[in-house]
C-alpha cells in the first residue's frame, strides 16, 4: 500500500521560505514521477512542480518558476519542494502524489496524502 506523507508547511510572511517534504512508502506501480500540487477552497487542485523519477526532468508552473525548486533523495524516498520568495497567493494546502510523466507529472488517482498547509501573510 502506498502512502504519501507531506510535511513542512507553516505560516510565513511574504518573502519568506519554506521547505516541504514528501515521504513515500510502498511501491507505486506504473508511476515514474512525483508531483507537488496545491489547492484552495476557491480553486481546483493545480500542479505546482514535478520531478521525473530519474531526476533529469522537472516541471514548474509559471506562477512559481524561479522561486520554487523540486528535488529528490532516493535513499530517503523523499521529494522536497523548496519555496522561496513566497507570496500571499501561494497560500494553499500542498499535496504530493506519484504519477505518470508527460507535460508534467499527471497524478495517479487515489494516492493523495493529507496535505500540508502553507499560509503566507502580506
Amino acid at each position: 500500500q502506498v502512502q504519501m506523507v507531506e510535511s513542512g508547511g507553516g505560516s510565513v510572511q511574504a518573502g519568506g521560505s519554506l521547505r516541504l517534504s514528501c515521504t513515500i512508502s510502498g511501491y507505486t506501480y506504473n508511476s515514474n514521477c512525483v508531483g507537488w500540487f496545491r489547492q484552495t477552497p476557491e480553486k481546483e487542485r493545480e500542479a505546482v512542480a514535478g520531478i521525473e523519477a530519474g531526476g533529469v526532468s522537472t516541471y514548474y508552473a509559471d506562477s512559481v518558476k524561479g522561486r520554487f525548486t523540486i528535488s529528490q533523495d532516493n535513499a530517503k524516498n523523499t521529494v522536497y519542494l523548496q519555496m522561496n520568495s513566497l507570496k500571499p497567493e501561494d497560500t494553499a494546502t500542498y499535496y504530493c502524489a506519484p504519477g505518470v510523466w508527460g507535460d508534467y507529472c499527471y497524478a495517479t488517482p487515489g494516492y493523495w496524502g493529507q496535505g500540508t498547509q502553507v499560509t503566507v501573510s502580506s
